[in-house]
């Protein structure tokens, strides 16, 4: 399994200049290579031997190859993740296709982990192969109540598994944080299998949203992307205090990293 050498449980890109051709064909150049490691894992998964090794691996491809394109990654906290023994649920924005992609290198090593997701991802062409394999929780995004639903008896059932949730809240992706778009289903969720909570700020805009299709926008090289995980917390009550602690820790990080 690769993995990332971390330093006091951080990653920075080393420093390097770019030369100028990757300003100008960074992101044909991503795509061309991106795609080829999603056939090739799409072609493991449906022999059905895809797992979270080979997750791990692919992920760590892409991250690397992003690196290779420009792309500068800060990831922080990772020692949160294991903090408390047994799985969490670990609650983030959502920003680009990048933290589905990028995730399982980061936490999987660390505990095995799925994601809460888009029924569309399952539905993506060839993409879909390596998502079914990761026993994902599909939610509609259309239907709140039957979401909650679902995530409440399949989220619960992985977690007894021992299996992480890495949950998105939001409704859609967002370049700008809005609180109110977060919605409480991975506080609950976490209330209900009684199992802590990983915040989890993210600023990944550098992988912009494509005009035709959604998922293949344009790379903007000069923007830094970055992971924290905060301090696991334990819920109480209703969760209401535990959303605003989630809320507040990436507005905080995400504050922090405007400069």
């Amino acid at each position: 399994m690769r993995q990332l050498i971390l330093k006091d449980y951080r990653y920075e890109t080393p420093a390097r200049t770019l030369s100028p051709w990757k300003r100008w064909w960074s992101t044909p150049v991503f795509y061309t290579k991106f795609l080829s490691i999603v056939f090739r894992a799409a072609g493991v998964a449906k022999t059905g031997k895809y797992d979270d090794e080979a997750w791990v691996n692919s992920a760590y491809e892409v991250f690397d190859l992003l690196e290779q394109v420009g792309i500068n990654l800060d990831i922080s906290g990772i020692d949160n993740i294991s903090r408390k023994e047994g799985p969490c649920v670990i609650i983030g924005n959502h920003m680009s296709m990048m933290e589905t992609l990028l995730l399982p290198t980061i936490v999987v090593p660390v505990k095995p982990a799925t994601f809460v997701v888009k029924q569309s991802l399952l539905d993506y062409p060839v993409f879909k192969h390596v998502m079914r394999s990761r026993n994902p929780i599909a939610v509609t995004r259309t239907n709140p109540r039957q979401d909650l639903k679902t995530v409440m008896s399949e989220g619960v059932a992985r977690l007894k598994e021992g299996l992480s949730v890495i949950v998105f809240p939001q409704t859609t992706r967002a370049s700008v944080f809005d609180p109110a778009q977060m919605s409480s289903i991975g506080v609950k969720l976490a209330k209900k299998a009684d199992v802590p909570v990983v915040p989890l700020a993210l600023k990944t805009d550098a992988w912009t949203n494509g005009k035709m299709v959604k998922d293949f926008g344009r790379l903007l090289i000069d923007k830094k992307c970055y992971f924290a995980f905060g301090e696991p917390i334990c819920v109480a009550d209703k969760g209401g205090d535990e959303q605003e602690a989630v809320n507040r820790f990436i507005q905080e990080k995400l504050e922090s990293w405007k400069d």
